[in-house]
C-alpha cells in the first residue's frame, strides 16, 4: 500500500520512521529531512494543515477542532492514514518535481523488531543502526547495539549479518518524559506538558550524578488553585525521575547477554557495546551502563541519524540488504 505514495517518485529513499522523529535520506545529498512525527488536522474538514516541525509547535496548545497527533506509538503505526499523508508530505519536500514515467524507487523503512508479521515489512532498526555506525555486522564478531529511540529500546546482538539476541522495550525517551511530568506531578503539585519535560530532560536531564549541579526553573498549572505557577527544579530531580526507565533499560541489556551464546559474549566484553538513538545523548547513560554490566560503552557518532544513515548504506549495497531484509510482500 505505501507503493501508492512512493510510485510516483524517482529517487531512492531510506527512512527512519521513529515515533519521536522521522529522518529521510537519498543516496545523493544524504539526510534530507528531520523533523518531528506529528501531523495537525483540522477535524472539522479533515484537513492536514501542519506537518513536522510546525505541526509539534502546536502539541497541547490546539482548540478542540484541532488535533495535533503523533500517528506512531512505541515505534509502529497507530493511525495508518495520518502516517501516509506525514509520509506523503515529507517525501513531497524531497521531490520538488513528480515523475510518473520511471521505475519505482526502493524505499527502506526502519522499523522495531518486536512487532507482527504484517509491520514486519522492513529491514530490522538494530541492524541498521550498526550499519549507520559503520560497524561490521558481516563478521562472525558480535556487536551489540543499544538503540533508545523515542517509543522504543532495541537491544540487538548482531553477528554474521544476523540478529542472535534482541529485546524491544517499549520504554525509552518518551517514557523518561513521562515519569518526569509523573514527578512533578507528585512532588511539586504541578502539572506540566510533554515539550516542558522534554526541555528539562534535554537541559539538565543525566543517569549519572554531575560534576557540577544543574538547574533550571519549572513552570506549569498549579494542580491546587489551578494558576501558573514556578519552581525551580534540580538534576538530582530529574534524575530521581527517570530512574525506573534508565534501570528497566539496564536490566533489559543484562537479560540480553544472559542469553548471547558464551563466544558471542567474549566479543561484546572485548569490543564493548554500542549505543545508538535520541536516548544516547542523556548524559551519563554510557557510564550507568557500563558500570552496571562491567562492560565498555561507547555512544555512536551522531546517534540520532545511525538508522536513516544506515539504511542509505544499504540503498547502495544489495548484497548486504538482502541478508538484513526482513520478509516483505509486493504490495507493501
Amino acid at each position: 500500500m505505501l507503493n501508492k505514495i512512493f510510485g510516483r517518485f524517482s529517487k531512492d529513499l531510506g527512512i527512519d520512521l521513529g515515533t519521536t522523529n522521522t529522518l529521510v535520506y537519498t543516496p545523493e545529498k544524504g539526510i534530507v529531512i528531520n523533523e518531528p512525527s506529528v501531523v495537525a488536522v483540522n477535524l472539522r474538514t479533515d484537513e492536514i494543515l501542519c506537518v513536522g516541525a510546525e505541526a509539534k509547535k502546536m502539541l497541547g496548545k490546539t482548540p478542540p477542532h484541532i488535533q495535533a497527533i503523533k500517528p506512531l506509538v512505541d515505534g509502529v503505526i497507530s493511525d495508518f492514514e495520518v502516517t501516509e499523508k506525514m509520509l506523503k508530505y515529507f517525501i513531497d519536500k524531497v521531490h520538488a518535481e513528480y515523475f510518473t514515467l520511471v521505475p519505482r524507487p526502493r524505499v527502506i523503512i526502519g522499523i522495531p523488531l518486536d512487532i507482527t508479521e504484517v509491520e514486519k515489512k522492513a529491514v530490522e532498526d538494530a541492524a541498521k543502526s550498526a550499519i549507520g555506525t559503520r560497524l561490521d555486522i558481516t563478521g562472525p564478531q558480535a556487536t551489540m547495539i543499544v538503540d533508545i529511540g523515542g517509543g522504543t529500546t532495541e537491544i540487538s546482538v548482531i553477528s554474521l549479518g544476523g540478529v542472535v539476541a534482541w529485546k524491544t522495550l517499549r520504554l525509552a525517551g518518551n517514557a523518561l518524559d513521562n515519569d518526569i511530568i509523573q514527578y512533578v506531578r507528585e512532588e511539586f503539585n504541578i502539572l506540566i506538558g510533554e515539550q516542558v519535560a522534554e526541555n528539562i530532560k534535554i537541559k539538565i536531564g543525566s543517569a549519572t550524578p554531575l560534576k557540577e549541579p544543574m538547574e533550571i526553573p519549572l513552570r506549569g498549572r498549579d494542580l491546587i488553585n489551578g494558576l501558573p505557577k514556578e519552581v525551580i527544579i534540580t538534576d538530582s530531580q530529574v534524575r530521581e525521575a527517570m530512574q525506573r526507565i534508565i534501570r528497566q533499560i539496564i536490566e533489559n541489556i543484562k537479560i540480553t547477554l544472559e542469553t548471547t551464546p558464551p563466544e558471542l559474549v567474549s566479543d561484546i566484553y572485548e569490543h564493548g557495546i554500542v549505543l545508538t538513538g535520541g536516548g544516547a545523548l542523556l548524559r551519563g547513560l554510557d557510564k550507568e551502563i557500563a558500570q552496571a554490566t562491567k562492560i565498555p560503552v561507547r555512544v555512536a557518532e551522531d546517534p540520532l541519524t545511525c538508522v536513516v544513515r544506515g539504511t542509505g548504506i544499504l540503498l547502495s549495497d544489495p548484497e548486504l540488504l538482502a541478508k538484513v531484509l526482513s520478509p516483505a510482500t509486493e504490495e507493501y
